[in-house]
């Protein structure tokens, strides 16, 4: 029995570091420098949980989501469900793909950590943006309803635009907090940490603007 308490225990710990990491992040990317397959193991759960929510935050921001409701055939159940599968997929893709342009871009300036490492930064740091599916989008949609989600929808107007760009807050939030896990875990200078970080978001940032315009072309 107390074989299997100390891994839940363990799992516990974990899921609160999630919520620690918004207000104390350093302790939490400390405890990430242990990579080793037991301690890694116990936390994946929790990464995966913040990057299925964090993917539900952004694929609602998506110029896809934002068109969505223009189909009668998708009433608000269906929606919700694919918000849920298509946020997760999304979240897990980016997971993978940003985890590995992270994990390049930061062995490239010398770093020495594991791709498995570099994702669980990632994930850690994406907080916020799950966060954000739990604050800012229900008082969105709250003031705005399923408008949000239909061509020329009634956030267009008056404060609606203002309130689109707030959820990019959550996402800078994200990135500082990226910052301060490559500085913490690495132990590097804030000018080395930010060029790990800045040189991943320009490849992810170039990447999204050619799917964008691939999109709109389509």
């Amino acid at each position: 029995m107390v074989a299997r308490a100390e891994p839940r225990q363990d799992e516990k710990s974990w899921f609160l570091r999630a919520l620690l990491v918004l207000q104390k992040p350093r302790p939490v990317f400390a405890a990430l420098r242990d990579d080793s397959d037991e301690v890694a193991a116990v936390r994946q759960d929790t990464a995966g949980a913040i990057v299925w929510l964090a993917g539900i935050a952004a694929i609602l921001a998506t110029t896809a989501a934002s068109t969505l409701r223009d189909d009668v055939v998708i009433d608000g159940y269906l929606f919700a469900v694919w918000a849920f599968f298509a946020g997760g997929l999304y979240g897990f893709v980016l997971y993978y793909v940003v985890g590995k342009l992270l994990h390049v871009s930061l062995r490239r300036l010398g770093g020495r950590g594991s791709f498995r490492r570099a994702r669980h930064l990632l994930a850690f740091a994406a907080t916020p943006i799950a966060l954000a599916l739990l604050v800012y989008w229900p008082i969105r949609i709250a003031i705005y309803g399923e408008s949000l989600f239909r061509t020329g929808g009634a956030d267009g107007r008056g404060t609606g635009p203002v309130l689109a760009w707030l959820f990019y807050g959550f996402v800078a939030w994200a990135l500082v907090l990226l910052v301060v896990g490559v500085r913490t875990v690495h132990g590097w200078t804030w000018g080395r940490s930010l060029a790990g970080v800045a040189s991943t978001a320009g490849v992810v940032g170039a990447l999204a603007v050619g799917v964008t315009l691939l999109y709109a072309l389509g």
